[in-house]
Order: structure tokens, then sequence, then C-alpha cells
């Protein structure tokens, strides 16, 4: 009976588990198919894992010749960045593989530089007018404050009388407002259009009509000075991955949809337009965080991270995601069998989900981790973090059965796996003098108590990250992403021993908060409340912040001079931020149980 009741629960949680993964990761259709499923134009930068050009190791000849082969298929155009940094074959292999170029020359604070990039990019531009149709000076260099106006200007006369392409200058849209002698200069004018990191962030529905707007914007600007001249869309896109803002939420099928829409109204308008990017940029994590990575229409593998024609899914490898979550789980549950079979329905339920959802979230943190590291030192990083997060995982577990069969500290600390697990050790063909052994009987023999210390020692680690992330957030969190991933674990335990001591001592509940009576340690610290203050005080902290990166952006001052208004414009942002909303309570849930008291025990036990 037992047995039946326990496979029938665990046959229950895989199918919810199952249909639930299938649910979040259906294919969803994103909008009309790209015509040919082939954009007008693709910012190309062909930086593989491991180079970069903060570290000035370019690209190689041959990644620029398989990149430049696999996009052929997907677009007509590659807009390029700079004509040295191992870019000069480009031109050669682009006309190989009949794509035209839209060339651009770096510039950055360097007049040396400057002068040896402008030099290369006349040179290139003359001597390959077939490909080259069309010539940019600079990018961003006014946003990046990097140069004046006037030295950008003499820039662009000078490559306008040594080459026969039109000529422009690419920055965001409102650089071209707040320099409007710009439009006298360039032969077309190019300004980048992201929604996402909008002063005032547009949300995925009303980002392709954003985008007509400032078009329209800026045009009816050039003309009021006199000035009809074409307008490129030099950079647009929607990242992938990373952290929200505002409304704009990052996403594989938000960035389909975006480009799909953009794709629409450009085509509807005549307006002509260059999709960034081409391929993820891991080095660009450098200075914009995850986010800053995730703009590809191929990944840094070079697989695509989603197609220009036909439904699109979030997670295509959710399968393979949730096989995984459900074998770890599996093997949990395998191990604690002849322990938890014995407990009561509802605990025994509790503690099945609770493994389950540690198994989910510990292939979600892998996962969501791995994709967000592009070194050595951050996959370093990431290991630590998912290894914590498994420790923590099976501590909790075991605590979880402990509160849930009644068991006392006397009890040894590998109790929940002493049945099945202990047995199936000594079956073991080891050599009992080896260190192994030693490790073995150690644990074998770890009393409970010590365990209870341990998985504290765990929560406070945790809860010490915690406030350094908190506070990082709260400071300088533009590029940052929300860590929720990284706690799942602990935040999930906190929640579980809850639950269990809630049911097994059924008075009182609320004297079952504190981290002494989850773990079964002694009173706490001072030490741990001020860890627990400094994360209480770092949520409101992370909003103010949030709320200040808004009020002080150039384009959203502009656009609310009344400081009343923006500061309830720029909290509404913040507020409406589910990554921070999940952030702050995940904060609150590591800090109540440091701020709660050990109340007097009351262990009556209930049935």
């Amino acid at each position: 009976m037992q047995q039946t009741r326990f496979m029938l629960c665990v046959v229950v949680i895989f199918v919810v588990q199952v249909v639930l993964a299938w649910r979040g990761n259906q294919a969803q259709n994103v909008g009309i198919d790209v015509p040919s499923g082939k954009l007008r134009s693709l910012s190309f930068a062909p930086y593989h894992e491991g180079f970069s050009p903060i570290d000035k190791i370019f690209p190689l000849r041959e990644h620029i010749a398989s990149d430049l082969a696999l996009l052929a298929d997907k677009t007509y155009i590659v807009r390029t960045y700079s004509v040295r940094g191992g870019m000069q074959p480009t031109p050669e292999l682009a006309r190989k593989h009949g794509l035209e170029m839209l060339m651009g020359g770096w510039l950055g604070d360097g007049a040396d530089e400057n002068h040896k990039e402008i030099a290369e990019l006349i040179k290139t531009a003359n001597a390959n007018p077939d490909v080259v149709k069309r010539v940019i000076v600079g990018n961003e260099v006014l946003l990046r404050k990097d140069m004046d106006v006037d030295t950008l200007i003499d820039h662009i006369r000078k490559v306008k009388k040594a080459v026969k392409q039109p000529v422009t200058y690419a920055d965001v849209w409102s650089s071209y407002l707040q320099y409007p002698q710009l439009f006298a200069e360039v032969d077309f004018i190019t300004i980048h259009i992201l929604p996402y990191w909008e002063d005032k962030p547009v949300a995925i529905d009303q980002a392709a009509e954003h985008v007509e707007t400032i078009v329209r914007r800026v045009q009816d600007k050039a003309r009021s000075l006199g000035y009809d001249k074409p307008i490129l869309i030099g950079e647009s896109g929607w990242p992938g991955r990373g952290r929200q803002r505002g409304e704009a939420v990052p996403g594989v099928v938000n960035q389909a949809r975006f480009i799909r829409s953009l794709v629409q109204v450009a085509n509807r308008h005549g307006f002509d337009y260059n999709i960034v990017e081409a391929f993820n940029q891991p080095w660009k994590s450098h200075h914009e965080g995850v986010v800053g990575a995730h703009w590809g229409l191929f990944d840094s593998q070079r697989q695509a991270v989603f197609p220009l024609l036909g439904p699109v899914q979030e997670n295509p490898d959710w399968r393979r995601h949730a096989m995984l979550a459900a074998g770890f789980w599996f093997g949990l549950v395998a191990m604690g069998y002849s322990a938890v079979k014995n407990l009561a329905l509802t605990r025994l339920l509790l503690w099945l989900v609770l493994a389950n959802l540690f198994a989910v979230g510990l292939v979600e943190t892998a996962v969501s981790m791995w994709h967000g590291s592009y070194n050595d030192g951050q996959r370093l990083y990431s290991a630590t973090i998912i290894a914590a997060n498994a420790t923590m995982a099976g501590l909790l577990l075991h605590r979880v059965f402990m509160i849930l069969s009644g068991r006392t500290e006397s009890g040894n600390a590998l109790s929940l796996f002493s049945a099945s697990m202990r047995a199936e050790l000594m079956k073991l063909p080891f050599d009992w003098s080896t260190p192994l052994v030693s490790v073995r009987t150690a644990l074998l023999n770890w009393r409970t108590s010590q365990l209870g210390w341990a998985l504290r020692l765990g929560y406070l680690l945790f809860g010490g990250l915690a406030v350094i992330k908190t506070w990082r957030l709260a400071i300088d969190g533009r590029y940052l992403s929300f860590p929720s991933h990284e706690f799942l674990v602990p935040a999930l335990g906190i929640a579980g021993l809850w639950l269990a001591l809630g049911l097994a001592y059924r008075r009182e509940p609320w004297r079952n908060g504190s981290i002494a009576r989850m773990t079964d340690t002694d009173s706490i610290c001072p030490h741990e409340r001020w860890l627990a203050g400094l994360l209480i005080l770092g949520a409101p902290a992370v909003i103010v912040g949030e709320t200040w990166s808004f009020l002080s952006a150039y384009d959203f001052k502009q656009a609310h001079p009344d400081i009343a208004q923006g500061w309830k414009i720029a909290l509404g942002y913040a507020l409406g931020n589910q990554q921070l909303l999940a952030w702050l309570v995940c904060v609150v849930i590591l800090a109540l149980p440091f701020c709660l008291p050990r109340f007097a025990d009351t262990r009556s036990q209930s049935s």
C-alpha cells in the first residue's frame, strides 16, 4: 500500500512538472514571416568566444569567411564598425558570398588612432566600390563623449571629399536632435533606435510603433531645417536574454517578435533598416552585462537563436532540461525512498514536491548561469554557485525530512538515506582502508546538530552574497542582471522549512520563521541581525536606485522636466519590473529568518 501510494505521488508530480514545462515553451506566433527569410541588413562583428576588441584579440580571416557564408542566406548587406583590427579581409570575402557592405570606421578618443582609421576607411572604400555601397564615419562617438561635434564634422568632411559613396554618421536618434548641425554634413541620416535601451523603456507590444514614431520625429526635425535626406535605422533590435528595464523584457520570443514587426513597419513605410546584430557578442558582457551579449540572430556558437520563418519557442531545449531535472529528482527520490515512504500523505507530498522544485531550480540555475558565463573566471563562479545550490538542496531535504518525521538532533545526519543508501554503500567493493571510506564513515556518523549548523552557515554565506549583489544593484545596476536564479534553492528551502514546521508543530506557526528554529540551532547572533538589516534596507535601496537611473537620463529629463511627474513615472518603471520584484521577494525571504527570534519551544507533535 505504501509503495503504491508513493509511486502514485511520484507519477502525478512528474506529469505536472512536464505539463508546466510544455505549457511554458509552446511555439508562439510572432508575426508575419520575414520575406524570403532574409533581412535587409545585419550588424556584423565576427568576434568568436575568446576574441575581444577590448583585449585586442581580433577576428581571424577564417572566422570572417565562415560567418559571412552563414549570413549569405540571412541578409543582403552587412554593417561593419571598423576597417582595422582583423577586419581587412571583409570586403573580399563579402564579394565572394554576394554581400554588400555598409562599412564603418571606428572613432574613439585617440587622435592618432582616429587618423589611421580614417585613412584606412578611405583606402578600403575606394578599393572596393562594388561591395562598399555606403560609408559610416564613427559610431556613437558623441554619445560616449569621446569627441566633440566639430572634430567629428571635420572627419566626416574629409571622408566625403575622398570617396564616391554616400557618407553618414551613426548615433542614437537623440544625438541628431542634440546636434542638429549634423543634418547638413551627412549624405543620409543614420539613427539608432533601440526600444529596450531608451531612457523611457518601451514594451515589446509598442516597440515597432515607437521606431516609426522616432523616424518621423527625426525626419520632421531635418525637414524643418531644410534637409530632406534619406534616413537609415542604423541599429535596431531586441535582447534575447538579460535584465528587464521597465516594461522592456528580454527574451527569445520577444526578440523574434520585434524583428518581424520592425520589418513589417519598414516595408510598409519604405524605411531602410539594419538589425543589430548577426551574432551574440560575449565580449560585450564586459561593459553591458549578460544583456549586452545577447542581441544576435545566432549565438556565439553560430547556432540560430530563432528562425525568421514560422513559430518561435522561448527555449527549444526545454525537453532536455525537463528530463535532466526529472532525472535528478528521480535520483533523490530513489535515495530517500526507504525513509520517506512511511511519512503521512501530506508530509510525503511536501517532501517530494520540494525535491522536485530543487531539481528544476538547479537545472534552471545551471542553464541560466552557464549561458551567462563568457570566460574562465565567470565559469568558475557559476560552477561554485551551482555546487553550493546542490549542497544546500541536500542539506535542506534532510532537514525537512527530520522535521516531518519527528526526529530529534540525536539522530544520524544521514538518517534520510540510512535505510537504503547506507546498505548500498556497504556493498560497494571498496578497500576499507582508503581515505574514501574515512569520508564515508565520517558522513554516516555526522550528527544532525552538525548538519543544522552546516545549513545555517550555508544561509549565512548566501545571505552575505545577496547583500553584495543587492547593494551593487542599488548603487549602479544598469547592466547587472537580477540574480534570483542563483538563490532559487535557498529561497525555496526557507519556504519548505516553514511549511514542514507548520505541519509538525501546528500551534503558533509564526514561531517557526526563525533560522534557529528552522535549523535546530542556537539563538540568532548580533552579526546575523546586521546581515538581515543590510538585506532589508537593500530592498528599498534597489527601488530607489532603479528609479534614479531613469530620472537622471538625458532623454527622460527632456521628456519630463517636472520632477514630481518624473518621479512618479520612473517609480512606475521600477515597480513594474517583474525581475526586480522577484529579486526583492527573494531578498526578504532570505532576510526574515535572521530577523525573528527563536521563541520558546512548542514541540507538541500533531498527528
